[in-house]
C-alpha cells in the first residue's frame, strides 16, 4: 500500500464554483415538486421512520438540495431500528467524496451506501445489543431515486399507465434462494422451528438465532453471515414523474405491491399513505407494526393544457382518411405513450461480497482523504500506509495477489468482512 502504485491516478480538478455555476445552468432542466405523506398504526413499538427534505450536498446551495426516506423494521427490540435512524445517513454521507457535481455524486451514491449499512451495522455492534432491524433506505435528488435496502421492507415505484416497480429485494430466507445458498455456504443453519414430535413449522430460519432474514443491521446474536450489505437500485425517472410508496412488511404481508399502488392512485400523498394503511389492517387485522411513507415526484407544471373546442366535422372527409387517421394516431399514441413512461435503470447491484460492493479507486478519489492520507473505505478512519489492507486480498492470513489496489480497510472492518463471507467464525460473544 506504501508504494506509488496503491495511490489512485488523479483527473484534472474542476474548482466547486465551477461546478456550482454548472449545475445552475442545468437548472434548465425543471426540478420536480415532491410531496410526501406518512401514516402508521403500532403493535410492538418496534417500527421506525426517517423523513428529511432539507439535506443538501454544498451547504446553503439550494440547488443541491435532495431528500432521504426510509423505514427502520426492528426486531428482539428497537434499539437498533433507533440507532439505524440517527446514524445510517450520516454515515452514507461521510463516505462520499467531498467536492464532487451532481453527476459524479450520485455515480458514487451505491458504493456510500454499502459503507454507510456496514459502518452503521458496525458500530450498532459493538454496543454489545441483540437487536435488529430492518433498512429501506432512500434517497432522491431530482428526478433520480437511489434506494438501498436490507431485510423485508419494501420500496415500490408506481408511474402513470399503472406500471408498478419493485426498487427493493425481499431478504426472506423463505423466498430467496441465492441468499440461503449464500448463509449456508458461510457456515449458517437454514431450517423451520421443530416442536415437540419433530414437526417444523412456520417460515425458514437461520440458526442459531432463528431469524428469517438473511440481511438486517445489528443481530449480533445470529451471526455476521447475516450481513448489512444492502441491495441497492438507482432509477431515473421521466418527466412526467411517479409515487414511491415504501413500507414495513406490516404492509406487505397484507398487500401485494400492485393492490398498495391502486388503493392510493388519486390521493394526495398523506391521505394515499393513510389509505394503504388502513386497507392493510382491513385485510390482516394490526397483527405487527404497520409504517408507509408515500413519496410524490410531480412535474413543475402537471396540470394538462385546456383542451381547445373541436373544428367542425367534415363527414365525408373524416370518411376518407379514417384508416389513414387510424393507424397515424395509433402510432403516435404509443410513442407518446412510451416516451412518458420510461423510467432509466442507472445501477442494480445485490452482491453480498464487500470486495464487489466497494469496486476499486481508480472510479472515485474516495482511498484518501483531502489531507492525502489513506483513509478505510468503510468506517473513514485515517491509515497509515502500512495499515490498511485491500479490500481484493484473501484471507487476511494469506498473501494477495494484488494488494497494492485499493480501496483499503482497517483491521477491524477487514476482520468484519471476513466473517461476512464465512472466512472465519464470528467470534462475537454477548454478555
Amino acid at each position: 500500500m506504501a508504494s506509488g502504485e496503491g495511490r489512485r491516478r488523479h483527473h484534472d480538478l474542476v474548482p466547486l464554483a465551477a461546478l456550482l455555476k454548472r449545475e445552475m445552468k442545468s437548472e434548465k432542466m425543471e426540478k420536480p415538486t415532491v410531496r410526501v405523506g406518512h401514516a402508521a398504526q403500532s403493535k410492538k413499538g418496534e417500527d421506525y421512520f426517517l423523513i428529511k427534505t432539507d439535506c443538501q450536498r454544498v451547504p446553503g446551495n439550494s440547488s443541491s438540495s435532495f431528500s432521504v426516506y426510509a423505514v427502520f423494521d426492528g426486531h428482539n427490540g428497537n434499539a437498533a431500528a433507533i440507532f439505524t435512524r440517527e446514524h445510517l445517513l450520516n454515515h452514507v454521507l461521510g463516505a462520499l467524496p467531498r467536492g464532487l457535481g451532481r453527476d459524479e455524486w450520485l455515480q458514487a451514491l451505491p458504493r456510500a451506501l454499502v459503507a454507510g449499512f456496514v459502518k452503521t451495522d458496525k458500530e450498532f455492534q459493538s454496543r454489545g445489543e441483540t437487536s435488529g432491524t430492518t433498512a429501506t433506505f432512500v434517497i432522491v435528488d431530482r428526478w433520480t431515486v437511489t434506494v438501498a435496502s436490507v431485510g423485508d421492507s419494501r420500496c415500490i415505484l408506481d408511474t402513470q399507465g399503472g406500471a408498478v416497480t419493485s426498487l427493493t429485494v425481499d431478504h426472506r430466507l423463505e423466498e430467496n434462494i441465492e441468499e440461503r445458498e449464500r448463509v449456508t455456504a458461510s457456515g449458517g443453519e437454514v431450517g423451520r422451528l421443530s416442536i415437540v414430535g419433530g414437526a417444523e413449522i412456520g417460515p425458514l430460519r437461520c440458526w442459531p438465532g432463528g431469524l428469517c432474514l438473511s440481511r438486517s443491521i445489528g443481530d449480533m446474536d445470529v451471526g455476521e453471515f447475516i450481513v448489512p450489505i444492502p441491495y441497492v437500485k438507482q432509477v431515473k425517472l421521466s418527466k412526467a414523474g411517479g409515487r414511491l410508496v415504501i413500507a414495513s412488511d406490516g404492509i406487505w404481508d397484507a398487500l401485494s405491491s400492485e393492490m398498495a399502488a391502486k388503493f392510493c392512485r388519486g390521493l394526495p400523498a398523506e391521505l394515499a399513505a393513510m389509505q394503504v394503511v388502513k386497507e392493510a389492517l382491513r385485510t390482516r387485522g394490526l397483527k405487527d407494526d404497520t409504517t408507509c411513507i408515500v413519496v410524490d415526484i410531480i412535474p413543475p407544471d402537471n396540470e394538462l393544457p385546456p383542451t381547445p373546442p373541436p373544428p367542425k366535422r367534415n363527414k365525408l372527409r373524416d370518411l376518407l382518411s379514417f384508416r389513414k387517421r387510424s393507424r397515424d394516431s395509433a402510432s403516435k399514441l404509443s410513442k407518446k405513450l412510451s416516451a412518458i413512461n420510461i423510467v432509466e435503470e442507472l445501477f442494480e447491484e445485490g452482491s453480498a461480497m464487500l470486495a464487489e460492493r466497494l469496486g476499486n479507486d481508480d472510479n472515485l478519489n474516495s482511498g484518501q482523504s483531502t489531507s492525502g492520507i489513506f483513509v478505510c473505505a468503510v468506517c473513514q478512519v485515517d491509515l497509515a500506509p502500512s495499515e490498511g489492507i485491500s479490500v481484493h486480498a484473501g484471507s487476511i492470513f494469506s498473501t494477495s495477489s494484488k494488494p497494492w489496489e485499493g480501496p483499503f480497510l482497517c483491521f477491524d472492518c477487514r476482520d468484519k468482512k471476513d466473517a461476512m463471507e464465512g472466512k472465519r467464525p464470528s467470534g462475537v460473544k454477548v454478555s
